[in-house]
């Protein structure tokens, strides 16, 4: 059976960690250990997230064992037809078929083969709205966890908007308890910020801590001293999802994605809540505007106001 034909049900089962997939790509096809690590020290060198170099790692290594040769030695014709079949396969979602092209296209350009980058399908930049818990639900969410690390900490991540990442990497010394803040050090982008610590959250806070003894990170993993893993993050928060009682498809970005809209529904502007989310540019935090549910007000002449009475 012919590349262009086989077919691709072994990516119904996707692999656990990009690490293994990895790993069998280097043991399976020739020359692809040398290629990938200059690929991924470029990446790195970029700033980029680790779930982006996950994620382009990942669907670099797939092509590869696919065919069994590095995309270096792929032609135009081989790589449109395993894009194809991808986007054929229901089962597999618009993410995962963005990150195919996205590491094809990075891979290309750390070869300085900008021509083949540029012949690679482009992506209609389509940005679906969030889903945004209600305050309801948050309070019933926030309710279900029996330990307190796991309440403190889904509640934190919604308190002051964080991603994953940054929950994950907080210190203890990055919380100041007198000036109500806690400083997020070299975020995406490698932007650093501070933001809000809610007065009820600092006080649940406290509480951990002295329960929990944490040495350096905020939320220890496993072993003490070490930073709590995303998985586990995810983890409580799905069993918090299903003991809530709460049907909506959504993630623990979905906590980040309430804070800012209901933010903006309580009357913050919107330059200080893309302060407060860590956005590069404000168009980002834009979308917010297309799902808060704030009251819309007639446009008048400030003139008018000028002179008027108090």
């Amino acid at each position: 059976m012919s590349k262009s034909t086989k077919d691709y049900g072994w990516l119904k089962t996707r692999p656990n960690s990009a690490k293994t997939t990895m790993e069998r790509a280097k043991r399976e096809v020739p020359g692809f250990a040398d290629h990938i690590e200059k690929f991924e020290h470029q990446i790195a060198i970029k700033a980029y997230s680790p779930s982006t170099v996950f994620s382009y790692s990942r669907s670099v290594a797939q092509i590869s064992l696919y065919f069994k040769k590095s995309p270096l030695e792929l032609d135009p014709d081989e790589i449109n037809s395993y894009l194809y079949r991808l986007k054929q396969n229901t089962e597999l979602s618009d993410t995962f078929f963005k990150h195919a092209i996205y590491g094809l296209r990075f891979f290309f350009r750390v070869y300085d083969l900008e021509d083949r980058a540029l012949h690679l399908p482009n992506l209609k930049n389509e940005r679906k709205l969030p889903t945004v818990f209600s305050q309801e639900e948050l309070r019933r969410l926030f309710k279900t966890p029996q330990r307190l690390k796991q309440r403190v900490l889904l509640c934190l991540i919604y308190s002051a908007g964080l991603r994953v990442s940054e929950v994950c990497k907080l210190k203890l010394t990055d919380i100041d308890f007198d000036r109500k803040q806690m400083h997020i050090r070299l975020s995406k982008n490698n932007r650093s910020r501070y933001v809000v610590l809610s007065e009820l959250i600092a006080k649940g806070l406290k509480k951990y801590i002295e329960g929990a003894k944490p040495k350096e990170f905020l939320f220890n993993g496993r072993v003490k001293g070490t930073p709590l893993c995303h998985g586990a993050v995810q983890q409580s928060f799905r069993l918090a999802m299903k003991k809530a009682e709460i049907h909506k498809e959504a993630s623990v970005h979905t906590l980040r994605h309430s804070f800012a809209t209901h933010l903006l529904e309580q009357g913050v502007d919107i330059v200080t809540i893309k302060e407060q989310l860590g956005h590069a540019h404000i168009e980002t935090t834009m979308m917010y505007l297309h799902v808060a549910q704030v009251e819309k007000r007639l446009a008048h002449s400030p003139l008018d106001r000028l002179y008027s009475k108090s």
